[in-house]
């Protein structure tokens, strides 16, 4: 097997206009099925051009011509469709956040195991080149020590009547939506543990999710961090770390695919700055990424690690909101 054949779990708007045309421009996958609930999937399989269309999540699961499956469901769903999927024999990548719950994610996980077959989130933003490039400055003292790791994610969110992310039993909110990019990649840029966390937030008068966010952070080795997030701000998707001698600021750090897939690293170390442009195509990385690890039957402990770490992080952030 020289391609993996993807199977498409929803007709999501992400799936359609983000990880469907990955796949397609992948050297090492090819997407042969998707699946809805309902007759709508044929309409968005035939402008897509993918082979087969079924009406519902099962139909789809029982399609032994079907390697992975990718899943872009609400979060309340990911836990039991993923196991539903590792049962019927497939790997998985599974959208951000995967669980709202630690215990979930070790069932996701035990269950994988068993069937032996591939788990990731679907952080895709780690796969552009810029991440590893930052972590290269980092280790190499230009900027000196790190003291303090900066991110804020926003968006501006419209025509928010009836959207998931509007509801808190399904994981709404702007933590759990864009906090988690910036949680997640504290973890991937520093080498760092996470001492004490505290967040406060401003709450949906009607649902009670949290629209905006901000925390604090306290890491190992006297780093500190200060995240925010909203639904109420204009786009944002940064992160910096400033050091001893100097900083380093990386703009379109979650969604690079925005811009055309550039991205800008600013290093400033005294009165000297500057740019450095990468590109990447972060969800055909990730596609490949995956689909690399299905053919070769290799290891993604590292990525269960930083899922385990996120879940926690995510949690403890939604609890520090209780305290305040």
């Amino acid at each position: 097997m020289t391609k993996v054949r993807w199977g498409i779990l929803s007709t999501a708007d992400i799936a359609q206009t983000q990880v469907i045309p990955a796949i397609q421009r992948a050297n090492n996958a090819e997407v042969v099925a998707i699946a809805s609930r309902g007759a709508k999937v044929h309409a968005v399989a035939q402008a897509l051009k993918i082979p087969r269309a079924y009406e519902s999540y099962d139909e789809l699961l029982l399609d032994t011509e079907i390697d992975a499956i990718y899943i872009p469901l609400p979060n309340d769903m990911h836990k039991k469709w993923s196991i539903k999927a590792a049962a019927a024999g497939k790997h998985v990548l599974c959208e951000k956040p995967v669980v709202l719950a630690e215990q979930d994610l070790e069932d996701i996980l035990a269950a994988f195991k068993r069937n032996d077959k591939v788990f990731m989130e679907a952080f895709m933003y780690q796969f552009h080149p810029q991440h590893a490039r930052v972590k290269k400055i980092l280790a190499s003292g230009e900027i000196g020590q790190v003291k303090l790791y900066k991110s804020s994610h926003s968006f501006f969110f419209e025509n928010r009547e009836g959207n998931i992310r509007m509801d808190a039993e399904k994981g709404g909110g702007a933590i759990w939506d864009v906090g988690c990019y910036s949680l997640h990649a504290m973890q991937h840029i520093l080498d760092e543990e996470v001492v004490a966390m505290t967040f406060k937030a401003q709450y949906d008068e009607q649902s009670g999710i949290d629209v905006t966010a901000c925390g604090i952070v306290e890491l190992t080795n006297d780093v500190m961090a200060v995240i925010d997030c909203s639904f109420n701000m204009v786009g944002r998707n940064n992160y910096e770390v400033v050091g001893t001698k100097g900083t380093v600021k990386v703009k379109n750090a979650f969604r690079p695919d925005a811009f055309s897939g550039d991205a800008q690293i600013i290093v400033t170390t005294g009165v000297t700055e500057r740019t450095e442009y990468i590109q990447g195509d972060i969800y055909k990385f990730e596609i490949e990424y995956f689909s690399n690890k299905v053919l070769n039957g290799s290891s993604l402990d590292d990525q269960h690690a930083a899922s385990r770490k996120t879940t926690k992080l995510l949690l403890q952030a939604y609890a520090s909101l209780k305290d305040v």
